[in-house]
């Protein structure tokens, strides 16, 4: 005779209480009493015969059975969840959620964006902003859009281009200055800085990478997030180093002009990230095509 599966809403409070080892915590994203919550974990132990938490100096915690037994159950939640967000989507799939850094939606995907909507006018598009790490079981959302190496467990994570970096200031801040001739020379501009995390290359880095060691690189004003660094090159505040991709429409618009022939690759690139139970998705599957496609035209991907 098979196992009968336990009682569902009891399971279901199992694995919160057990997230939060506490039952208060649990009542209140359950939405439910603290003595409720206790029943349900109660009938689930009467159901599987087993002690699942105890109580050890007035705190909560798992026995050995109960924290063997979380594992698989908040994976079987979460299939569910996938599953059930799977099927929404099928039936609806003319709006698609993503999450992306500020900079480049506001840099590089807001200004393509026409082109999308021309190529896939029955998919409406959602964007939000943000650098944290997504729960995808928790925040309604389709993909996201990150800036690592793609290496995100449970995800599917699609490669669309690599960086580089390269020195950048306003055609009018280099009227203003002594001429360029060497980076050597940049001594004599205020350097700006992108203070967006330690992944992106700072000024320091640049000048070793070009075994230059004469320009103080400690002074300077910060910003963050890094499209406010590129924009206050573009007011002439002085020389920035960013990110090639984010700034062709101002290259080719003569907003900003690229300093000496030097770019520095950078060991991370931007990946479009999803559950793996999402990949069959149609729209999901249009929107990273056409990411791809649009990388292959601006920047190289190797």
């Amino acid at each position: 005779m098979s196992p009968r599966i336990p009682p569902l809403n009891p399971l279901r409070t199992f694995e919160v209480a057990a997230r939060h080892l506490s039952f208060t915590r649990a009542a209140d994203e359950l939405f439910v009493t603290a003595a409720a919550v206790s029943h349900q974990i109660k009938v689930l132990e009467s159901s599987l015969g087993v002690k699942l938490f105890s109580r050890i100096g007035g705190n909560l915690v798992l026995t050995d059975v109960g924290q063997a037994y979380l594992p698989a159950i908040q994976q079987a939640f979460r299939q569910v969840l996938d599953a059930t967000d799977l099927l929404h989507r099928h039936k609806d799939v003319s709006v698609l959620k993503i999450n992306a850094s500020p900079t480049f939606s506001v840099k590089w995907l807001l200004p393509r964006l026409e082109a999308f909507f021309q190529k896939y006018p029955d998919i409406d598009l959602k964007l939000s902003t943000s650098h944290h790490l997504i729960d995808f079981s928790r925040e309604d959302l389709d993909l996201v859009i990150r800036y690592g190496q793609g290496n995100y467990p449970g995800m599917r994570s699609e490669r669309c281009f690599s960086v580089e970096v390269v020195p950048v200031c306003s055609p009018k801040l280099l009227r203003d200055r002594p001429k360029l001739r060497h980076p050597s020379d940049l001594q004599n501009y205020p350097l700006l800085h992108d203070g967006s995390d330690s992944t992106h290359p700072d000024w320091r880095s640049w000048f070793d990478n070009i075994d230059c060691h004469d320009v103080d690189t400690s002074r300077g004003p910060t910003f963050w997030p890094s499209h406010l660094v590129i924009d206050a090159a573009i007011d002439g505040l002085g020389v920035a180093l960013v990110k090639r991709a984010w700034i062709e429409q101002d290259l080719a618009s003569g907003r900003l002009v690229q300093l000496f022939d030097i770019s520095m690759p950078v060991n991370y690139a931007y990946y479009i990230s999803y559950p793996e139970a999402r990949s069959e998705s149609p729209a999901i599957r249009s929107f990273v095509d056409w990411v791809q496609s649009q990388a292959r035209q601006t920047v190289p991907t190797e």
